[in-house]
C-alpha cells in the first residue's frame, strides 16, 4: 500500500533500488495472489473458493478496523520525527500506537470467538458447525496480524520499504501458495486452505518485530514521554475510519455475495477482484515509494518538490498500468478462464471495474498526497461517501445482477473515491497533475493500445488466440513508442528525484 532519514542522521534512505524493490515485491505480491486463487478455486470450485474468500474478507476488513489508523500514522509522524528531531521522539510514537490496537485486535478476537450466530450469518451456504470452526480459526489470529500491520508502518516511517514488501508482499504470498498446494493437491478443505492462509502471518509479525528492532538500533531515540499523544491519534483516528472503509470497498462485494447471493458468485468476484488488484501493483509500488518522501518534503516546506514528485508519479503510474486494464476489458473470458470452469461468467463485471480502475489509476497517489498532508478528515469524508454509494448500490444492484452488481457497486465507489480526492488535491492543495507528459502517457497508454487491441479481439474474437495477437501487436506499438519518447515522458527522470532526494537526506 520509504523516506529518506533525517538530515544529518545517517539512516535509511528511499531510493531509486528501494523503488525498484517495491514495484518487484508489488508485482510478486500480484503473481502470488494469482496462483493462490487459482489453487482454491481448482482445489474447491467456486462454491468453496467462496467460503474461503468471504473469511479472508471479513478478517481482512476487521484487522485494518482494528489497527486503529495507527500504522499509517506512524508511516507520517515517524518519518516526520526523523527529520525534525533525527528521531528522537520515535519510541513514545510507538508506545502510543502499538498498545491500543494490541487491546483493540484481542478484544475484537474475544468477541468474534463468543458470538457464535455471525457464521451462520456471514456464511449461509456452509454447514453451521463447519461455519462456526472456521471463523473462530480467524479470530484466533486477529491480533498478530493487526499489530503486525502497525509495526511494518514505523518501519516504512524509518525509511525502508523492504521490511513490508519482504514480509507482506513477498514473504507471506509465497508461503500461502506454497502451504496450499499440497493442501488443495491432497486434502483441499475449506478450513485447510483457510488455515494456509493465516499462519504465514505468525512469521510475518516476526520478521516485521525483528525489522523494526534494527531500526530502532540505528536511531534509538530516547526514553522521554511522548509529547504527540492528542496529534497522533487526531490523525489516526479519522485514518482509522477511512481505511475500514479503504478495505471494505475491496472485500463488501464478497460479503454481499455470500449474503445476498451464494459462495459460488463470491468465488467469481474473488478472481476478479484479485485481476483488478493485480493491475494497480505500479501504483502500490509507487505510493510505498513516495508517501513519506511527500510528508518529508510537505513538513520542510518544499512544496514545489512534493509537487512535482507527484506530477511524475502519477505520469508514470498511469503510462504503466492503463494498458493492463485496456486488455483485460478486451479480453475479459479469457483471463478468467484460467481460474476454471464457470468463472468466465463474471466477464461483464471484470470489464466495468477495468473501465473504472482508467480512473483510478489516472489520479495517481491523490489519497496518499491528501494522508501526508496531514488532511486525514478529508480522506475520511471522501472514503465515507464511496462506502456509502458502494454499499447502497450494492444492496440493490447484488440481489438483481449478482457478481456484475458488486462490480457495478465498487467501480462507481472507485470513480467516486478518486475523482473527489483529485479534485481536493488540486483545488484545496494547488497539487497539478495534467501537463505535457501526463497527455503523452495518455496517448500512449490508451490511444495506442486500444485500437490494437480490440482489432485483434473483432478479428479473432475473445480467445487465447485474439488476447495473444492482441498483446503482441499493442504492448509492441507501446513498448516502441515509449523508448521513442521516454524523455518527454519523464520515466527516468522519476527515480532521478528519488535518488536525489535520498543524496540530500544522506548529507
Amino acid at each position: 500500500m520509504s523516506v529518506g532519514a533525517a538530515a544529518g542522521g545517517g539512516g535509511v534512505a528511499t531510493t531509486a533500488r528501494g523503488s525498484l524493490f517495491a514495484l518487484a515485491g508489488s508485482a510478486a505480491n500480484a503473481v502470488f495472489g494469482f496462483v493462490l486463487v487459482v489453487v482454491v478455486t481448482q482445489g474447491l470450485g467456486a462454491r468453496g473458493a467462496g467460503a474461503v474468500f468471504t473469511g479472508i474478507a471479513a478478517f481482512t476488513i476487521l484487522s485494518n478496523a482494528l489497527k486503529l489508523g495507527a500504522d499509517t500514522a506512524l508511516v507520517r509522524f515517524v518519518s516526520r520525527d526523523l527529520a525534525l528531531t533525527g528521531g528522537a521522539g520515535v519510541p513514545g510514537l510507538l508506545r502510543i500506537a502499538v498498545l491500543p490496537t494490541l487491546l483493540a485486535s484481542v478484544a475484537g478476537a474475544a468477541l468474534t470467538l463468543c458470538c457464535p450466530g455471525l457464521a451462520g450469518w456471514l456464511l449461509p451456504d456452509l454447514d453451521p458447525g463447519r461455519a462456526v470452526v472456521l471463523v473462530r480459526l480467524f479470530a484466533v489470529f486477529l491480533p498478530v496480524t493487526t499489530v503486525a500491520l502497525v509495526l511494518l508502518g514505523a518501519t516504512r516511517g524509518y525509511g525502508s520499504v523492504v521490511p513490508f514488501v519482504g514480509v507482506e508482499q513477498i514473504g507471506k504470498p509465497a508461503l500461502r501458495v506454497l502451504l496450499a498446494v499440497p493442501v488443495a493437491l491432497w486434502a483441499p478443505s475449506v478450513a485447510g486452505l483457510s488455515a494456509a492462509w493465516l499462519v504465514p502471518g505468525l512469521l510475518g509479525a516476526a520478521a516485521a518485530w525483528g525489522s523494526l528492532r534494527r531500526s530502532r538500533r540505528t536511531h534509538p531515540g530516547t526514553d522521554r514521554p511522548p509529547s504527540q499523544l492528542r496529534e497522533f491519534w487526531a490523525f489516526a483516528g479519522p485514518r482509522a475510519v477511512s481505511s475500514v472503509f479503504d478495505i471494505t470497498a475491496v472485500w463488501i462485494g464478497v460479503i454481499l455475495l455470500s449474503v445476498l447471493g451464494t459462495s459460488a458468485e463470491a468465488g467469481v468476484y474473488t478472481a476478479i477482484g484479485r485481476l483488478v488488484t493485480a493491475g494497480t501493483l505500479v501504483q502500490l509500488a509507487v505510493r510505498l515509494a513516495v508517501a513519506p518522501q511527500i510528508s518529508r518534503l510537505l513538513a520542510g516546506g518544499d512544496g514545489a518538490a512534493a509537487h512535482h514528485l507527484h506530477r511524475l508519479s502519477t505520469r508514470w503510474i498511469a503510462l504503466f498500468s492503463w494498458p493492463v486494464f485496456v486488455l483485460l476489458a478486451a479480453y475479459p473470458h479469457t483471463v478468467l478462464s484460467l481460474f476454471g470452469s464457470g468463472f468466465s461468467e463474471g466477464a461483464p463485471g471484470l470489464v466495468a471495474l477495468a473501465v473504472a480502475c482508467v480512473v483510478n489509476v489516472g489520479v495517481g497517489n491523490a489519497q496518499t498526497v491528501i494522508l501526508m498532508a496531514g488532511r486525514s478528515v478529508w480522506n475520511l469524508v471522501v472514503a465515507g461517501l464511496a462506502f456509502v454509494v458502494q454499499l447502497g448500490s450494492g444492496v440493490w444492484l447484488v440481489p438483481r445482477y449478482g457478481v456484475l452488481g458488486a462490480a457495478l457497486s465498487w467501480g462507481l465507489a472507485i470513480v467516486v473515491d478518486n475523482g473527489l480526492s483529485a479534485l481536493l488535491v488540486r483545488r484545496r492543495l494547488g497539487f497539478r497533475t495534467v501537463d505535457r507528459g501526463y497527455v503523452l502517457a495518455a496517448v500512449l497508454g490508451i490511444g495506442v493500445v486500444a485500437p490494437g487491441a480490440f482489432v485483434m479481439r473483432t478479428l479473432f474474437g475473445d480467445t487465447v488466440l485474439g488476447a495473444s495477437c492482441g498483446i503482441v501487436l499493442s504492448i509492441g506499438a507501446w513498448a516502441a513508442l515509449l523508448w521513442r519518447y521516454r524523455l518527454p515522458l519523464g520515466v527516468g527522470e522519476f527515480f532521478g528525484v528519488l535518488r536525489k532526494r535520498s543524496s540530500e537526506n544522506s548529507r
